[in-house]
């Protein structure tokens, strides 16, 4: 039984994992692992299966709400919720307006999670350093990719909504780029924001499918070949600091839905390259910001550890 602290906290982790998932380039799995609930809520997704379903069939609502830890996934849930809802509009702001402090800010959590999270890595070896290095190389690939543009079908957004929630389990993965890369970020972003709800539902049970699936997979290599498996997601996360880069220069561009000019291509510079493009680098607040994303780490680091179950 968690105490009133311990839900609090909860809650606000899944509020801080919803944030991250709305921005591309940034992993709600980055804050479920730095806060210290990846395992319980692989354990926790992993247990809604066939028996679960036994159980809520045959109206034993008790067992199967112990079964899944029901409390812990309402509670987080919940947060994730929340943060979607209330702060799309908020990050969407940011990215359109101050976007080299967000980005310098997510930069920061992510590079010092990535620290946080190695030192899980009981042992070094050749094939760990080869796993980091793995994590890395695809990363990195994946935010070089050039995002799509597709059709906005039911089946897509349906497929969309099981691809994307794969990455935004894995650390230093995702989702909201994957939603990019798929085509699909601008439309999902703005059915939250309309609240348009054949989207929202379809794109949720997406979700849900790929969920159940890939929990399985993820928490199976957790237990098998720790060491290997944390030290590919770390590498992950450092392979995508180059997504989150806060000085960049668009390349190419296209129209979205709403005929609006959107970055499709870009490319990482240097503060003094994007002054002389003619813009503002903002150097002190890109710091300020980045310590922000550090002590943030910090804060929730020592958080969790003071309120123990």
């Amino acid at each position: 039984m968690k105490t009133k602290s311990q839900k609090i906290l909860l809650f606000l982790k899944g509020i801080g994992m919803g944030s991250a998932d709305i921005v591309p380039g940034v992993s709600g799995g980055t804050i479920a692992f730095i806060t210290g609930i990846y395992e319980e809520l692989l354990a926790s997704i992993k247990a809604v299966d066939f028996d679960a379903l036994k159980l809520l069939l045959k109206g034993n609502f008790k067992a199967f709400w112990l079964k899944i830890n029901g409390s812990f996934l309402l509670i987080l849930l919940s947060g994730i919720v929340v943060s979607l809802f209330s702060l799309a509009r908020a990050i969407s702001y940011f990215l359109e307006h101050h976007h080299i402090q967000l980005w310098s800010f997510f930069f920061g959590l992510i590079l010092i999670s990535a620290l946080v999270v190695s030192r899980d890595i009981s042992r070094w070896d050749p094939r760990i350093i080869l796993a980091l290095l793995a994590g890395m190389v695809a990363a990195y690939l994946i935010t070089e990719a050039v995002p799509a543009t597709t059709p906005n079908s039911y089946l897509l957004i349906f497929l969309s909504g099981a691809i994307a929630i794969c990455a935004m389990i894995l650390p230093g993965i995702s989702g909201s780029f994957i939603l990019l890369l798929l085509g699909k970020y601008s439309f999902i972003l703005e059915a939250l924001k309309e609240f348009d709800l054949p989207v929202i539902i379809l794109f949720v049970l997406g979700c849900a499918t790929g969920l159940l699936s890939f929990s399985r997979v993820v928490s199976w290599m957790l237990n098998k070949f720790r060491n290997l498996t944390v030290a590919t997601l770390v590498g992950f996360m450092i392979g995508s600091l180059n997504k989150v880069w806060p000085w960049k220069e668009t390349i190419t561009t296209y129209l979205d839905r709403y005929g609006e000019v959107q970055p499709l291509t870009e490319k990482n510079i240097l503060p003094t390259t994007y002054q002389a493009l003619g813009f503002e680098p903002h150097i002190w607040e890109a710091v300020l910001f980045f310590a922000l994303g550090v002590a943030l780490v910090a804060f929730l680091e020592k958080a969790a550890q003071r309120i123990q179950p």
